[in-house]
């Protein structure tokens, strides 16, 4: 009996290893394994920060290549990594124990074009070094290398500019403020001052006019005539590593430019006397907004000639009807433009009408 049971406790025993050697067999991948590094995001090179009252802001690009050059078409996540240090404490040479990161969501890569990612950094405390790093994710485990390092000193931020007044000219907007001295913490500014400048039309957003600017006084020429344009400036401290941190916009103004350019004056002036009076008559003027004519008399015994009436284009001819007689009698012209309230040249030259 031994001699039958063992061959057949043989074959029961292979039952199951022969299916297990079967399932293996099935399971897996059909095709090759893509190997990991593959799928590993290159790092962020361009992460770069802007300052201003509320904190830090960090803007970076989203990767759009694995490291081996393939396509990326979604990003899972972002790891925003800050290390701080009081400034007389930081050491150069020392390594830098970046705290946990603070994880962002990534999103899906357009088919065109550069995605960015941004982070605000609040609660940032005065005299203390701030550094940042970014890593993009792939999934819970495919992570890229480290970005570039942002870094910079916070300091409190400076007042918004006070005193702020705009005037209206022809052709262009002049603005003035007072120099800022101090924090919004009441301490001296130590740092050199900067100031942006910030204008809108109609009801559009502000947008900066220009690179910022060191002096307290502009004149914007960037306007047309007629409109309204409001004005909002913003102090920069520039610290001496070069960063600059914004305090708040100033208080609105609101400036309009306006025509204040006038026509030239009327050449050619002649009269004479007739039976309707004394008729006065002069060349046209070239002038793209010009509106009219102003017509002056005086007497010999008068210094200065009186308003006696106007003419409307496209006529350059006047007949003073009320001209008085038996008296010397001295005309010039005038020409305006389409303004209200009308810009007038300079006289023309005058001219004498005998009795």
């Amino acid at each position: 009996m031994s001699n039958s049971i063992g061959p057949l406790l043989k074959s029961i025993l292979a039952v199951p290893l022969l299916g297990c050697l079967l399932v293996l067999g099935n399971c897996g991948y059909k095709d090759k394994p893509v190997p990991p590094t593959r799928l590993i995001p290159k790092p962020v090179i361009d992460l770069e920060c802007q300052l201003d009252e509320k904190g830090a802001t960090l803007q970076w690009s989203y990767p759009n290549q694995t490291v081996t050059g393939d396509q990326v078409t979604e990003i899972s996540g972002f790891g925003v990594y800050r290390y701080e240090v009081a400034e007389e404490n930081y050491c150069k040479t020392c390594p830098m124990p970046f705290d946990s990161p603070m994880n962002l969501p990534g999103g899906v890569l357009a088919s065109e074009g550069t995605k960015t990612a941004s982070y605000q950094a609040t609660l940032l405390r005065p005299g203390y070094l701030y550094f940042f790093k970014v890593r993009s994710k792939i999934g819970w485990w495919i992570e890229s290398q480290d970005s570039n390092i942002v870094s910079f000193l916070w300091k409190t931020p400076p007042i918004a500019p006070e005193g702020v007044a705009a005037i209206g000219g022809d052709g262009k907007n002049g603005l003035k403020w007072n120099p800022v001295s101090r924090r919004q913490d009441g301490t001296p500014l130590t740092d050199s001052v900067q100031y942006q400048i910030h204008r809108k039309v109609d009801n559009s957003a502000f947008a900066k006019v220009g690179p910022p600017i060191v002096a307290t006084s502009y004149n914007d020429t960037g306007v047309e005539n007629g409109q309204v344009y409001s004005y909002q400036v913003q102090a920069l401290a520039i610290g001496k590593e070069g960063t600059a941190i914004s305090g708040p916009m100033s208080a609105s103004v609101n400036a309009s430019p306006s025509d204040k350019s006038a026509p030239p004056p009327p050449g050619d002036v002649q009269g004479l006397r007739t039976d309707v009076g004394v008729k006065i008559f002069w060349s046209h003027v070239e002038g793209g907004d010009l509106g009219g004519y102003r017509v002056y008399r005086r007497t010999a015994a008068e210094n200065k000639a009186k308003f006696v009436g106007d003419v409307k284009l496209p006529y350059t001819l006047f007949v003073d009807q009320n001209a008085p007689l038996g008296v010397e009698l001295f005309y010039t012209v005038t020409s305006i433009d389409t303004q209200n309230p009308a810009n007038e040249s300079a006289k023309s030259s005058e001219i004498k009408i005998f009795e």
